[in-house]
């Protein structure tokens, strides 16, 4: 899939929301709308290392369990993620958080996600089902949640805990 790029405006101090990211358990709050079914693949959630393993709220995904690995994280203002999905995790996925400040002292995210298909299979499955659409659909939706959850404390879900725990 193509890079999908979003923005969101906080209203709230950069280094804020930079601490809320860069704790791979909060993503399960914010990301609903797209994923489910969240557990750390470790105890440790924040920082370079940290892992999740995830379900797809895609329709018809019959291969919907993937996994994103925070690979860098540079406070205050990126964190880069890498991960896998789809049938035998073969499809590589990619996402970047930026933040920079804002006019009026707010904090500006940009999100981007993009995933590499191997097989001409795939890429194929990818175009004629939709996924770009259905997902940059609900990461708009996941943005506007996020925002929600650090202007209001409004909105949140459920973290994401070690399987077992």
């Amino acid at each position: 899939m193509n890079p999908v790029k979003l923005t969101v405006t906080i209203d709230r101090p950069r280094e804020e929301v930079f601490d809320y990211l860069a704790d791979i358990a909060n993503h399960s709050e914010f990301m609903e709308p797209l994923f489910k079914d969240w557990r750390l693949t470790r105890v440790e959630s924040y920082g370079p290392g940290a892992g999740v393993r995830f379900r797809s709220t895609a329709r018809m995904d019959r291969f919907g369990w993937g996994d994103l690995n925070f690979v860098t994280v540079e406070p205050p203002r990126r964190i880069v993620a890498a991960g896998r999905g789809g049938k035998y995790n073969r499809i590589k996925s990619y996402a970047e958080w930026e933040l920079e400040p804002a006019p009026g002292g707010g904090t500006r995210v940009e999100f981007m996600y993009e995933t590499e298909p191997p097989l001409p299979t795939d890429r194929i499955i990818e175009a004629v089902s939709g996924r770009r659409r259905w997902f940059r659909r609900g990461a708009r939706k996941s943005l506007k949640r996020l925002q929600r959850i650090l202007e209001e404390g409004k909105a949140r879900g459920q973290r994401a805990t070690v399987a077992g725990l």
